[in-house]
């Protein structure tokens, strides 16, 4: 791990003031939460971060409810600590599960919820700190592309860059249109969920459109009363700590076998938190049965490339969106269920 300076401020204004903005190397100092991202990467030197600014004293760690179902989530909030909410664990399972099936107990427990979102990709290529990786070292072209690209993506994808989006929350957390709070130092806004992340186009290596010295704050979203029927599939190698080979959040809201509304985000298969919005919109209105529940997995990966060795999560991407669904519709409902 190359040299660094660190410092802990005592405020969110603090803490925009003093991390340094990007360099001529193409880095900036950069914030520190739970650290289970940029420490490991700073031990491969595939980041090398001038200065660690220390979030730690800032608060942001509550969740707050309010009475007309909103939720706002303080950036700090721990990974376990989210899962064990009733707001999430009750109201809207798909959140909960989408963090139980995350990571390990360790990570979970110091993890954050502002961290989450930002992780970058686990793509070999761009771990290496070797191989070419328009990510890591912008212009010098995509190995991963005719190389062993197995875990990455086959939505979202271009010339430049299929790495995948290695998350799980966030595949859950846009389901519901969700706001980000951010901080700079000439103020805060209020972005989108569902814009925060950039598609690998031009500039892979640029993953949000967050500034140099932008701090996310925490979410503010509302979970509809019919998110109950809601759950996180997740395919993977092994059944604990290991990220997506493809994964489903489905939310429902039925009027018996028909459904009213579906919201599906995707993950392990696309290069950001993936939203199949042409796949809710051909759900609604239909009864849900298993045809219905394979036809909507089909057309949630209509586009989709693979390039060789991923080529088998087209398929199964496809038949974890319909046991998402499906697995959703069964979903208990009665109250001894919820309690």
């Amino acid at each position: 791990m190359r040299p660094f300076s660190y410092q802990r401020p005592a405020s969110a204004d603090e803490a925009v003031a003093v991390v340094e903005p990007m360099g001529v190397a193409g880095q900036g100092g950069a914030f520190l939460a739970g650290g289970t991202t940029v420490i490991d990467l700073m031990k491969l030197h595939v980041v090398t971060p001038p200065s660690l600014t220390d979030l730690r004293g800032l608060g942001l760690d509550t969740i707050e409810e309010g009475d007309d179902g909103r939720l706002e989530v303080g950036a700090r909030v721990t990974m376990a600590q989210a899962a064990e909410h009733p707001a999430f664990r009750d109201r809207a399972p798909v959140l909960s599960d989408a963090l139980w099936k995350a990571a390990s107990p360790q990570l979970r427990n110091v993890a954050t919820l502002g961290g989450n979102v930002l992780q970058r990709t686990r793509c070999p290529y761009f771990r290496d700190n070797v191989s070419p990786c328009n990510k890591r070292d912008p212009g010098s072209g995509c190995a991963a592309i005719d190389g062993f690209n197995r875990l990455l993506a086959v939505l979202g994808t271009s010339e430049q860059c299929i790495a995948s989006y290695a998350g799980d929350w966030a595949n859950a957390l846009i389901l519901f249109d969700a706001t980000v709070l951010t901080q700079t130092g000439d103020g805060g806004r209020e972005i989108p969920f569902a814009d925060l992340h950039v598609p690998p186009t031009d500039d892979p290596a640029r993953e949000t459109i967050l500034a140099d010295d932008e701090l996310i704050l925490g979410y503010r979203l509302t979970i509809p009363d019919w998110a109950r029927r809601s759950v996180y599939v997740k395919a993977r190698d092994r059944e604990s700590y290991a990220f997506a080979l493809a994964s489903a959040a489905v939310a429902l809201d039925m009027d018996g076998d028909t459904v009213r509304e579906a919201r599906i985000g995707l993950g392990g298969v696309a290069t950001v938190p993936w939203r199949a919005r042409e796949t809710e919109e051909w759900l609604a209105g239909k009864t849900l049965d298993e045809d219905t529940a394979l036809e909507a997995g089909r057309i949630a990966f209509d586009g989709a490339q693979g390039y060789g060795h991923n080529d088998f999560k087209i398929p199964l991407g496809r038949n974890t969106v319909a046991k998402g669904l499906l697995d959703a519709a069964g979903r208990d409902l009665t109250e001894e269920a919820q309690q």
